[in-house]
């Protein structure tokens, strides 16, 4: 989704207020307000894809999977990301999460110069997140920031339709095929 900068700058609480009575959506970052573009089918296709996975992986858990419409706050940053776990029942915030474990961003060309830098950055300051996931619209892609201990990060990444990705909150399983489909690719 497209970011479009405020010239203004907010206070946090100021951009939280207004937030709720937006009918756009926008993120926040460093003062500034980013008006959010709408997304294509594909996006949306895949995001749908990997929603109904998560929604299953969480119905005997105490986690809980959001799609796009639910921020996540790091300190004086608030994204939505396109899909976010979480599992800790003091992040009980009915519009605002700050414990995800688990966030996952379906990249486009307006949006994956920000998903790969300032966001891997912030997210990765989120002491409760397990793994940052990165997937491509133009390419059977997956891309996975996993933590492994402290501030140690492992890169993965995944291009075959039969790879088994191991998700972990909740811990469960996902080919490329089943995050790709019904998306056709060019060849």
């Amino acid at each position: 989704m497209a970011h479009q900068a405020s010239r203004t700058q907010l206070s946090i609480d100021a951009y939280l207020d207004g937030e709720r009575a937006s009918p756009i959506k926008h993120e926040y970052a460093a003062g500034h307000v980013f008006a959010m573009a709408g997304a294509s089918e594909r996006h949306n296709r895949i995001a749908g894809n990997l929603h109904a996975h998560l929604h299953s992986a969480t119905r005997k858990s105490d986690c809980v999977a959001f799609i796009s419409d639910m921020r996540v706050r790091i300190d004086q940053v608030v994204y939505y990301p396109d899909l976010m776990v979480c599992c800790d029942p003091a992040d009980n915030d009915p519009y605002l999460k700050r414990l995800p474990c688990l966030v996952i961003e379906v990249l486009s060309e307006s949006t994956e110069r920000i998903d790969r830098g300032e966001k891997l950055h912030n997210y990765r300051q989120i002491n409760s997140l397990q793994a940052y996931v990165l997937v491509a619209q133009d390419t059977p892609r997956v891309e996975i920031y996993r933590r492994t201990s402290g501030p140690h990060w492992q890169f993965e990444s995944y291009s075959s339709a039969d790879e088994l990705i191991e998700l972990p909150c909740p811990p469960s399983q996902i080919t490329l095929a089943d995050i790709y489909e019904r998306i056709e690719f060019a060849e």
